[in-house]
């Protein structure tokens, strides 16, 4: 499969451009970024052409692998696959409802393959502890909790991503936990969330299996308070993700392009993408509406 990579920054070097550089079932045909510079230096890197615009790039492939900020990647998104191009995509699709949808629809109607990049559902050893556990049930209660260090720590590539620093954990960390919670658990019916230090969200979610999960969010934990925490309760007892089961980032993208290439759907594609972004919109909307309420409460007391 013909594959053009859009993006040019710290994730397309790090990990889309090695693993497409290094799939045996993909050809890397080039690379388009909004600055022609970095899209030449990404290009010379993996032996690659660097493109000027990216729907010349769209029109000599088969398939886009996206590695851009959501707001850009969901409407190249449904440029791609309204010209009949599959699509790999990042997490989040989209940070509004209405663009995540936009990209499931097209990807719908143009009947191309679609997944999403959530990077513990393709890591193997991580997918089949998330299958065992989704086949054990009757879980009580779930945790995933995400403290990331990007704006606290030394040296993060990602520190200088602006939509990151917009958006906080929320939307960027919480595809992941919510990727983990969803498949075990069930879909969520109920959506609350309240503010934390920092960027922190804490987000509660009930499960139409009946179970209900909390997650706590954020890219600016103290360094030495990072880490991820998974921990399921029911009547088997407490079980808890194993430290060290998920492998490199580039290993799981390769995962990920396999399963696009295959052409067999997978759980993670467009459609759940968008169930991802109408979760996390609401969790967005519950925080502003407890704000909104905090501040009439002030004005209430200001005015007494």
């Amino acid at each position: 499969m013909r594959f053009g990579l859009l993006g040019t920054g710290p994730w397309a070097r790090l990990a889309h451009g090695p693993a497409l550089a290094a799939h045996p079932e993909a050809e890397f045909v080039g690379v388009w970024g909004r600055r022609p510079e970095a899209a030449a230096e990404v290009a010379a890197r993996f032996g690659t052409r660097a493109y000027g615009d990216a729907e010349a790039l769209i029109a000599d492939v088969d398939a886009v692998a996206v590695a851009l900020p959501p707001h850009l990647q969901a409407p190249l998104a449904v440029a791609a696959a309204r010209a009949g191009r599959h699509v790999l995509l990042d997490k989040p699709v989209a940070t509004t409802v209405e663009d995540a949808r936009a990209v499931a629809e097209a990807v719908t109607a143009a009947g191309v393959g679609s997944v999403v990049f959530f990077t513990l559902r393709f890591d193997p050893a991580t997918a089949g502890w998330i299958k065992q556990q989704a086949a054990r049930g009757a879980w009580y209660t779930g945790r995933a909790d995400w403290y990331s260090a990007v704006f606290t720590g030394d040296e993060n590539p990602f520190a200088d991503s602006p939509w990151r620093r917009e958006k906080g954990g929320l939307w960027d960390v919480g595809p992941h936990a919510l990727s983990v919670l969803l498949p075990v658990l069930g879909d969520v019916t109920a959506v609350t969330a309240a503010n934390g230090p920092g960027d922190t969200v804490h987000m509660t979610l009930r499960h139409d299996s009946g179970a209900s999960s909390t997650s706590a969010l954020t890219l600016t934990a103290p360094p030495a308070a990072a880490g991820v925490v998974i921990e399921l309760r029911g009547d088997q007892g407490v079980v808890t993700y194993p430290d060290g089961v998920a492998g490199e980032a580039t290993d799981s993208l390769a995962h990920a392009i396999t399963a696009l290439t295959s052409g067999t759907p997978h759980a993670c594609d467009a459609r759940f993408g968008l169930r991802v972004t109408e979760i996390l919109a609401a969790a967005e909307s519950a925080l502003a509406q407890v704000l909104a309420q905090d501040l009439a409460k002030d004005l209430t007391q200001d005015l007494a």
